[in-house]
């Protein structure tokens, strides 16, 4: 946790935000659940807990079963979560209260768990709107559902004014604090950053043929759990790069062939990094696999020049996919204009997924509450098309944003295969040179976090995973030299 102070602040700042959005008097009250513990097989065999992101935002506390209510009108603020009992005391030993605990993170006013449930009764029969977030949890929706005597899919959707549904003033409100970082939040995703490289760095230096895959990401889970809390999302670590999120393990290292790795790691204060790098697993690319991987690269580092305040990442992941596909001409891959196929969507054909996405507290931060919400303006909407369709983060940059940059070439066999029989490409495509030479290749990406700084950017992390091919196959030689 940091300093109550920090915790005080914030709670006071959302307030102030939402006195914007109703007279005094109409405010309502603003409710946030925490989650609590989920069996994996039995009750007292849980998943390893992890606390709601917006609550450890505004709470800072990682315990289960805690909610709190903020009176929009008033200003007090109440936590409501039970003591422990001797049974508690038996298996965990002696706690601080709730009082002490709230006291931690600037509240002074608690009550039990279960007295949330007359409280919120007595607002609502008194006509005071109830604002609260989308729920990601099962628990959570089922505890709003039940408080509020709504339906499931009720408190699941986000909207503007009175109704039986998530509220967007509060959604809009919690995204523009969390998506502008503060000094002590970049502070701690630097320490995520650093745990992801090594965790990486371990990686990269354990690929050998005839070894599983298994085996690495051991190294690498160990890795953050020695020095955080552990993964930000399951890792990905595949020769079959075509498949975006491939979360499978169980393949024997072959040589010459392309592993994708995308990870990482969460530190002990719930920040989050996540980077991505491709190797040759003998060691040394092909020629084939240079071209294209120097592609990729070079996109990366045209999106970081191009990252800095008052430049849509929208566009930025425009000028990324025409300088990928004008490469791809190169290559013989692409047919006629490339801008032009650009501007058609040719590059989703290569790259389905957006350039990148917000990172925080959550690796794809605050997307429970609404991806539109969180990566759009409102002066913004997705495009249709394949890629572009799918960023994640469109909007204008300013200082504090904290967001991947993460180009990728894919070559998927049965994408290519149905844009073919469609058509889609419009005639831009070379399918006899991908059926050829590529439908075998898999897929390379390549990512790190960005920071956007007053006046650009930079990477973040103490020291940046080698990148550019001549670097990559120095590092795995070392690497084997050691072996040795």
């Amino acid at each position: 946790m940091f300093n109550k102070e920090v915790y005080i602040r914030r709670r006071k700042t959302l307030m102030e935000k939402m006195a914007a959005t109703a007279p005094e008097g109409k405010r309502g009250l603003a409710l946030f659940i925490g989650n609590v513990e989920a069996p994996a097989q039995y009750k007292d065999n849980a998943y390893k807990f992890r606390q709601d992101s917006s609550w450890i935002y505004f709470f800072g506390l990682q315990e289960p079963r805690y909610a709190a209510v903020l009176d929009l009108d008033s200003g007090e603020e109440k936590v409501y979560a039970d003591d422990v009992d001797m049974d508690d005391i038996v298996w965990m030993g002696p706690q601080p209260s709730v009082a002490e605990i709230a006291a931690g993170f600037g509240v002074s006013r608690t009550a039990s768990y279960g007295a949330l449930d007359a409280d919120l009764a007595r607002a609502a029969a008194g006509g005071r709107r109830i604002h609260f977030l989308p729920p990601s949890r099962y628990y959570n929706t089922m505890k709003l559902a039940s408080l509020l005597g709504y339906t499931y899919e009720e408190v699941a959707k986000v909207a503007p004014g009175e109704g039986k549904h998530a509220s967007m003033e509060l959604v809009k409100a919690v995204i523009s604090m969390r998506l502008v970082k503060e000094d002590i939040e970049i502070a701690e995703m630097d320490k995520a950053g650093a745990i992801g490289q090594k965790q990486h760095s371990v990686a990269r230096d354990a690929i050998r043929t005839g070894i599983i895959e298994q085996s690495i990401v051991g190294l690498m889970d160990g890795v953050t759990l020695a020095e955080g809390w552990g993964v930000s999302f399951p890792t990905i670590l595949t020769q079959h790069g075509e498949t975006l999120h491939n979360h499978l393990h169980d393949k024997i290292i072959e040589p010459g062939r392309l592993m994708v790795i995308d990870a990482g790691a969460e530190n002990n204060e719930g920040y989050a990094s996540d980077f991505t790098r491709t190797y040759p697993t003998s060691g040394k690319f092909t020629a084939k696999q240079r071209d294209v991987y120097q592609i990729v690269a070079d996109c990366n580092e045209l999106a970081f020049e191009m990252t800095r305040p008052g430049v849509t990442y929208y566009s930025v992941h425009k000028a990324m996919e025409h300088l990928m596909l004008s490469r791809l001409k190169d290559l013989g891959i692409i047919i006629g204009d490339a801008d032009e196929a650009a501007e058609l969507g040719v590059a989703g054909l290569f790259m389905p997924h957006g350039l990148g996405h917000n990172i925080g507290l959550d690796v794809h931060d605050m997307e429970d509450l609404g991806e539109d919400l969180v990566g759009y303006d409102d002066d913004q909407k997705r495009s249709p098309l394949l890629g572009l369709g799918n960023l994640r983060m469109a909007r204008k940059l300013v200082p504090g944003n904290f967001i991947s940059d993460e180009p990728g070439i894919y070559f998927i066999p049965a994408l290519i295969a149905q844009w073919k029989a469609a058509g889609t490409d419009k005639g831009h495509v070379n399918y006899g040179l991908l059926e050829k030479e590529y439908l075998d290749f898999g897929g390379i990406r390549l990512e790190d976090d960005v920071l956007v700084t007053a006046d650009g950017a930079r990477r973040t992390g103490p020291c940046r995973l080698p990148i550019q091919p001549d670097d990559v196959e120095e590092a795995m030689a070392r690497a084997n030299a050691l072996r040795r």
